[in-house]
């Protein structure tokens, strides 16, 4: 049987919500693949606790109303679970496609030629690794996880992931995760794990385990599919765990002329249907000719 999303995060049914937050953290320290945790597990925590990490979803969940409640088991572990016939937004792409061949590569070339690696994905294995690739699995997996949350904002959206943003498109790793297009607007989105919390300095993501610009990448590798396609960007989002910033949307101001956000995971949804505040939405013709010149010159990695 399924663990339920209590016995993923290891409390009691009746755990108050500070002991759940706190049980959440400690099991995706526990679990982190920078930390060698185990990549699968980690992911389940994730969604254990969208499923139970708000009060209003925790009520649906212990309802049995949840819509991945099946998933774990627990109160309606024994009925056959109901098909998702919701409409999907459009995607094109393989997301965390080209982290994951690269961790591949990487932990096959770090274990050394002639060694056969039988699982690439064991924790022992993952934890005696160098710290950046095991990085590049936890990007890999904050791609397929943000990829999970965009599929389900409806048909009025159009998704594409992994998405060359060099000038001569022959760059994977001057690449954009996801473009996301709905009617609340066009965005560039990052899918970061830092592997601990993060802070904002001038403008820009920092921290222990944050190399380089994000922000600033982010914003000009946008600028190159614009100007590529002869579209404009309502904005770009840094996508980030629950536990890597405060507040679930942190408005970073403009920068080179395009509003920036770093959201929370479990808000991104939400921000996504509503927009940035301040950002052009995209309606009518305007929304299928956008589209339509995206996938005349999107090319993905």
């Amino acid at each position: 049987m399924s663990l339920s999303a209590y016995e993923v995060l290891r409390v009691d049914v009746d755990v108050d919500d500070e002991g759940l937050r706190r049980a959440y953290r400690v099991r995706l320290r526990e679990t982190h693949p920078d930390t060698g945790g185990d990549a699968a597990m980690f992911v389940q925590v994730q969604r254990a606790w969208e499923l139970v990490g708000t009060p209003e979803a925790r009520a649906a969940y212990d309802r049995g109303r949840g819509h991945a409640s099946s998933e774990w088991g627990g109160a309606t572990a024994s009925a056959a679970p109901r098909p998702d016939t919701r409409p999907r937004a459009r995607a094109y792409g393989h997301p965390g496609g080209w982290r994951r061949e690269r961790y591949l590569s990487l932990i096959r070339e770090w274990v050394g030629r002639g060694v056969e690696v039988a699982d690439p994905y064991d924790p022992a294995l993952v934890r005696s690794a160098p710290p950046e690739i095991r990085h590049i699995l936890a990007d890999a997996l904050a791609e397929e996880e943000t990829a999970r949350l965009v599929s389900d904002l409806g048909m009025g959206y159009t998704v594409w992931h992994d998405v060359f943003a060099d000038r001569d498109g022959v760059d994977p790793e001057q690449k954009i995760d996801h473009l996301v297009l709905g009617p609340s607007g066009l965005y560039a989105m990052l899918s970061e794990d830092f592997g601990g919390p993060v802070g904002v300095r001038r403008g820009e993501i920092s921290g222990p385990n944050v190399i380089g610009a994000p922000v600033t990448q982010l914003v000009s590798r946008a600028r190159v599919i614009a100007r590529a396609a002869g579209v404009r960007f309502s904005g770009a989002m840094v996508v980030l765990p629950d536990d890597a910033i405060l507040d679930a949307v942190t408005v970073l101001g403009k920068v080179r002329g395009t509003p920036v956000v770093l959201v929370q995971r479990s808000a991104l949804t939400t921000l996504l249907l509503r927009g940035i505040p301040g950002a052009r939405e995209v309606g009518g013709t305007e929304l299928f000719d956008i589209r339509t010149r995206l996938q005349q010159r999107v090319r993905h990695v």
